[in-house]
């Protein structure tokens, strides 16, 4: 089990799926013939706490403070023997092994329930009737909540599920904090970590330790996993990447870090690992490391060789996610929005089908960074390779394209060739809101596989989005909804308030439309979040452009990324929140359309100017004109097509039927034999089993070299419509 390089992701991002950096690098140091090993020491704690054993020794540990209570606590301490004969079962029905004890579970006397428990209401109304799986994992859910309330009240006051010490490292200017907080004695979680960790540093025996940090609730224990390696194994080094770095210690000087870490890495980690290593192994000198911060004669330092290029995307391999306890991870309800059960429930094979962002120009997003910055995609072929070969690895077939925004010509490539191999995927990504998504590609999208897509609605109003730079407008982005909606596929929206220069006026009329697009039927999903000014956006790069002012020009020694500023418009957007987050959570669930936005407010706002019924009209706008070099899909089967002979005035006509059964029915047409010899014929050239695909022009060119003419007419009539109908795209 020992090997070079040991990854970790230290604790806590996901329970019901590995984070994949350390994947991802995992699958790069083999391309390298490097050995490494990962872990991810989040589930592992959970697991060690979340145990009939680990909550013996919580619970003794509470009583042997001796300590007062609140009434909820002394209910959770009473019950203690419940819930430690509960947990074993409750975990492996999470973890997808014990489906059967969903029925037990929503029976009202198996579960105990404190607090968590204490809002509920009739659930048929979110689960339904039969919905016995979804409904038992979130009351399985909140039971585990009902425990971190009882861990963050008796012993550890910084848990949390998806983050740990979160605040000790959000905005964390200085490292005094942290570092005053790193000095003191282990806390619980802590000797959970330290054990976990020390078993399999003692198995591994690396020489080089890699650590990813994707956010701030990842940093305080990954400082902890640091300073035990160094008072341990003092002769391994260290290095700290991922998410946090990338955005926070661009501008990192404080030594004391390098206490806890030999190295800290920017973006891409591939070459800077690569580079480390060499140095480790005597190969490459310290001056030559790529995006690296290292400390050097005591002062901080920031190497970047600019003679080593990162590597192409298609250079760096597979994500190989073997080592990790992928039939350990549980699957989570937490609240009953349906894109917060995808991300919480199951377990997703996670891939990007492109580094960076096509777009890159949105004003409130860290474009100037190199991971937003360099647009770089994958080609579909080898993005399909890397899908079978994760699904070979892991036995799971749901892919999660981690993206910043998900091309639409690479997601329509993709389709294709999941299609075209006959792969059985489920997948989901985030993309922008654009007018490429037309009705054909979402049915595209959806035949493929595509179950899900979230995006960035944002503020809601045209004027601030065109401030933003998002290139869509309130409408288009309602179209695209019903797009693929129609096509059956779920739609999650990003929202915001508090835009600079955002008025309350605009806010409302943001809601307004939001409303009404709920209430169409067009979003299923959204979450609503307060607009945070970043120092690598052109927003904080350029305030004044936008009619903000930071309130701090000082650059810390540590973090420094989400900047306090004043909106010169004055306009109070926190007294929105509260009314913003209920009315969503209503619409969600199809309830209170018809109440006036006041309603869903404890302050006074202004009454909205968006037309009642603003969304129903620009929805009613049919996408119109055919271009010409659009390429035509057939995604229904080879028909079965029979001739007959019609005399009508003694006139003998030759017609074909053609025959079509698809996945719930089927259907005929009735043309003239020659027409339908050319149709028959011409489908199976315009199947995704061809590589290559029909234009509309070259579609038309074979219809008038069979000899057949009118194509205008024949395209238009009341065949060809029944075929679009049924599959025939126009993408």
């Amino acid at each position: 089990m020992t090997a070079t390089a040991f990854l970790i992701t230290p604790p806590f991002t996901q329970l019901n799926t590995p984070y994949p950096a350390t994947a991802y690098l995992k699958g790069f140091l083999h391309t390298k013939n490097i050995t490494s090993i990962q872990a991810d020491l989040g589930i592992e704690v959970i697991l060690a706490l979340f145990s009939q054993q680990g909550l013996k020794d919580l619970f003794a540990y509470i009583e042997a403070k001796q300590e007062k209570h609140t009434e909820n606590i002394q209910r959770i301490i009473a019950l203690q023997d419940t819930y430690i004969a509960t947990i074993k079962p409750i975990i492996s029905f999470l973890q997808g092994k014990n489906p059967t004890l969903a029925q037990l579970i929503c029976q009202d006397d198996f579960l105990p329930e404190a607090a968590r428990f204490a809002a509920l209401e009739d659930l048929d109304w979110a689960f339904g009737s039969m919905g016995y799986q979804d409904k038992a994992k979130h009351l399985a859910t909140l039971y585990l909540e009902d425990i971190s309330d009882l861990i963050i009240a008796c012993v550890d006051s910084h848990f949390g599920f998806s983050r740990y010490a979160e605040r000790l490292g959000r905005s964390a200017n200085s490292f005094d904090e942290l570092y005053a907080a790193l000095q003191q004695d282990y806390s619980y979680i802590d000797h959970l970590l330290i054990r976990v960790l020390q078993a399999k540093m003692e198995a591994v025996q690396p020489k080089f330790v890699a650590i990813s940090v994707p956010f701030p609730g990842n940093l305080y224990a990954a400082l902890r996993c640091g300073q035990w390696i160094k008072k341990h194994f003092p002769d391994v080094k260290i290095a700290m990447g991922g998410g946090f770095a990338n955005t926070e210690l661009r501008s990192l000087s404080d030594e004391r870090v390098f206490e806890f870490w030999d190295f800290v890495c920017l973006d891409d980690g591939e070459a800077p690992i690569e580079n480390i290593l060499q140095y480790i192994e005597g190969q490459r000198d310290i001056q030559n490391l790529k995006r690296t911060f290292c400390l050097i004669d005591g002062k901080v330092q920031y190497i970047n060789n600019s003679t080593c290029k990162d590597y192409k995307q298609s250079e760096v391999g597979t994500p190989d996610y073997s080592d990790l306890l992928l039939d350990k991870y549980i699957s989570v309800i937490e609240i009953v929005n349906p894109m917060h059960k995808m991300w919480s429930d199951g377990r997703w094979n996670k891939l990007t089908m492109a580094h960076g962002c096509y777009w890159g120009k949105c004003t409130f997003c860290d474009i100037s960074l190199d991971y937003i910055r360099l647009y770089e995609p994958v080609a579909a072929v080898l993005l399909c390779d890397r899908m079978e070969e994760m699904m070979a690895q892991t036995g799971e077939n749901g892919f999660h394209f981690v993206d910043e925004a998900a091309p639409p010509a690479l997601m329509r490539a993709l389709a294709i060739e999941i299609l075209r191999r006959k792969l059985v995927v489920t997948w989901w990504t985030n993309i922008r809101f654009e007018k490429s998504f037309s009705k054909d590609l979402c049915l595209l999208l959806k035949a493929s596989g595509c179950v899900a897509v979230s995006g960035g609605l944002e503020v809601a109003s045209d004027r601030l989005l065109a401030l933003i730079q998002k290139g869509v407008t309130v409408a288009q982005v309602a179209q695209v909804c019903r797009n693929f909606t129609d096509a059956g596929i779920m739609v999650h929206a990003y929202l915001m308030y508090g835009f600079p220069t955002q008025t309350a006026q605009e806010t409302v009329d943001s809601l307004e439309m939001v409303r009404q697009m709920f209430e169409a039927g067009v979003l299923q999903s959204g979450f609503w979040h307060q607009f945070a000014m970043t120092a690598h956006s052109p927003v904080g790069i350029n305030p004044a452009a936008f009619g903000v002012k930071k309130e701090n020009e000082t650059i810390g020694t540590f973090a420094n990324n989400d900047l306090l500023f004043i909106d010169t418009e004055g306009t109070d957007h926190e007294s929105f929140s509260y009314g913003l987050k209920k009315s969503l959570f209503n619409f969600m669930h199809g309830i209170g359309f018809e109440f006036p936005l006041q309603e869903w407010f404890e302050v006074k706002i202004p009454r909205t100017k968006i037309p009642k019924h603003y969304i129903e009209n620009v929805l009613e706008i049919e996408e119109i004109g055919t271009k010409t070099n659009a390429k035509v899909l057939w995604l229904g089967g080879k028909p079965i097509i029979q001739h007959e002979s019609k005399i009508k005035k003694g006139k003998v006509t030759e017609i074909s039927i053609l025959l079509f059964y698809n996945k719930k029915d089927d259907f005929s047409l009735q043309v003239n034999r020659q027409q339908g010899e050319w149709l028959a014929n011409v489908l199976s050239l315009l199947s995704p089993n061809n590589t290559q695909l029909f234009t509309f022009d070259a579609l038309k060119a074979h219809y008038e070299a069979a000899g057949l003419s009118d194509f205008g007419l024949f395209w238009e009539g009341k065949m060809m419509r029944i075929l679009r109908e049924n599959g025939l795209l126009l993408l």
